[in-house]
């Protein structure tokens, strides 16, 4: 073998190798980009969880103050039903997210209920029980934000060539961002 018959080889096994090696590195890289959005996504769940075994003490407390508002404490009652079924299956992250606004929609209309009963707010079980609640929705939306970074890492790169093509052969699709509903954006109007 000559000379450059050998550098030939030579610069051949490393193109041969660099491509290799960058494709393998593509891979891992679609892959730990879909691990950080199920991790991100199971620390939301963890905080979903927690509310919802928050919900039946913070029922029967309003239950006991204001028992005639029977639809609110039904709604939030089927919102946890589906929420929780939602979380004890194997349902798309999407559909976990729903139940999850669900759940957030009931919640605020039985908060709102809770404003027609100064002695209810001012029970000392009411009080601690939102004050959990509050600091979970306050976890809940860290988690959400750090799951929706993660999401938009995911999908950028997979929106990109060549992470498009990795996401192909590992069977990759872009994951849903869990974003708040449009109702729940609007600025509420206060009366003095």
């Amino acid at each position: 073998m000559s000379k450059t018959t050998g550098i030939i080889l030579g610069v051949i096994a490393a193109i041969v190798l660099f491509t290799g090696l960058s494709f393998i590195g593509g891979l891992n890289t679609v892959v730990t980009k879909d691990e950080a959005v199920k991790s991100a996504w199971a620390q939301v769940e963890n905080q979903l969880k927690r509310r919802s075994d928050l919900i039946p003490n913070l029922v029967n407390t309003v239950k006991g103050f204001a028992a005639h508002e029977e639809k609110a404490i039904t709604e939030v009652a089927e919102a946890r039903s589906k929420l929780a079924g939602a979380f004890d299956t194997k349902a798309p992250i999407n559909e976990k997210i729903e139940a999850a606004k669900g759940m957030e929609g009931a919640l605020s209309r039985l908060l709102m209920v809770v404003e027609n009963y100064p002695n209810l707010k001012a029970d000392q079980n009411f009080i601690r029980l939102q004050d959990e609640l509050a600091g979970t929705e306050n976890r809940i939306a860290v988690e959400r934000m750090r799951f929706n970074q993660s999401v938009n890492d995911l999908n950028t790169y997979i929106r990109k060539i060549p992470g498009s093509m990795f996401a192909g052969f590992k069977g990759l699709k872009e994951a849903p961002y869990y974003e708040p509903e449009k109702k729940d954006l609007v600025v509420p109007e206060v009366k003095f």
